[in-house]
């Protein structure tokens, strides 16, 4: 996502001459079907489609390949330099790039899909490749099922069996011969609730991921635009705030606020909007008794409420300081929103009992809470 900002802002500006897309591979590469690279007529560039074993020679080339419009290439990173196409810097693998000229309705149309996708609505990219006797073609679907772009050439019944491909079958690459189809998601949103110094390097390092991040406090002082010079909002806001029902069940929410009761009060207003992921950072005795309380609040069982709450957050990595502690977790959002996390520390019911019998709220009360290191 942070590429696709650097591509959108670079189109915007002007400049730019070509586009390449990787649109194939074969065997093992360092980037998936669908990174881009913008080139500028001054040898600037934004974006990447390989671990920089490819970059400096399509740049090199980019500009005499599309003399004539669109085309496909094909190189190889395999270390056999006897290949048909060998480019043997070791990746392992073959990958074919489309590479196009910007000044193009097509062209512009990927790239401004790029930059509706950023603003939040997801759109899908179908690129009929080029290929003997045919020249790049392409459509624009929209979540809606409606076409928002289609190249002149396309006729009625391929938009149709296009979008029945996308719609019905879900499918997301190449299910269409000669087709690359590319579904451009939305950016991942992180509500950060909590504006302390801990805050910053959570969405420092969120941001630097392209993440569209959101940070709350009802505190004044703290949820300030000038603390958090990378989140695309700072908002000061309560458990009672309308802001709050911004939450869908696709965000990733992270509950730091260091106050008891803050954290209470939001935690009970948050669990019901079911996001994605909710981290709650702190002590596990401390977390026991938050959760213990929103559950009487929301009239849910704890371990409804445990099964909705990551605690303590982040993944286990070691380490000690709001730096480490924000790589934790960044590291466990992101593995859970891509739905590869493994073993997360958790809570459960019996841990909320036990802790429980430890002790009340009173330590927590205007005080800092501890955070877990077990």
């Amino acid at each position: 996502m942070k590429e696709s900002r650097q591509i959108v802002r670079m189109w915007r500006q002007g400049g730019a001459a070509a586009m390449v897309t990787l649109v194939r591979v074969e065997g093992s590469s360092y980037r998936r079907p669908g990174a881009r690279l913008l080139l500028g007529k001054q040898g600037e560039y934004a974006g990447t489609i390989s671990g920089g074993c490819l970059e400096a020679e399509v740049m090199r080339k980019a500009a005499w390949l599309v003399r004539d419009g669109a085309v496909v290439e094909r190189y190889s990173t395999m270390f056999d330099d006897t290949a048909e196409v060998p480019f043997g810097l070791g990746c392992g693998g073959i990958v074919d790039l489309l590479i196009e000229p910007v000044d193009t309705p097509e062209c512009r149309a990927a790239l401004a899909a790029l930059e509706v996708a950023l603003a939040g609505d997801e759109v899908t990219v179908l690129t009929w490749l080029p290929c003997a006797g045919r020249s790049l073609e392409r459509a624009v679907l929209a979540a809606t099922g409606d076409f928002t772009f289609a190249s002149a050439g396309l006729t009625e019944p391929e938009l149709m069996e296009a979008r029945a491909a996308v719609l019905l079958r879900g499918a997301v690459a190449n299910m269409l011969s000669g087709v690359f189809v590319e579904r451009i998601t939305t950016p991942q949103r992180l509500f950060v609730l909590g504006a302390g110094d801990d805050a910053k390097p959570v969405v420092s390092m969120a941001a630097l991921l392209g993440w569209s991040v959101s940070v709350m406090d009802g505190r004044a002082q703290m949820a300030r635009a000038d603390r958090f010079p990378e989140a695309e909002r700072v908002i000061v806001a309560s458990a009672a705030s309308s802001e709050l029902l911004a939450i869908r069940p696709d965000d990733a929410v992270v509950l730091m606020t260091h106050s008891y009761e803050q954290d209470r009060d939001l935690l009970a207003a948050v669990l019901p909007l079911h996001p994605r992921y909710l981290g709650l950072l702190g002590a596990r005795h401390r977390s026991s008794l938050l959760v213990s309380e929103a559950a009487a609040i929301l009239g849910w069982t704890v371990g409804a409420c445990c099964d909705r709450i990551y605690a303590p957050v982040g993944l286990d990595l070691g380490g000690d300081g709001p730096e480490a502690i924000a790589l934790a977790v960044i590291a466990e959002v992101q593995a859970s929103c891509m739905g590869k996390l493994g073993a997360s520390r958790r809570l459960s019911p019996e841990d909320v009992e036990i802790h429980l019998r430890e002790g009340g709220v009173a330590r927590y009360l205007q005080t800092q809470c501890a955070l877990d290191v077990a």
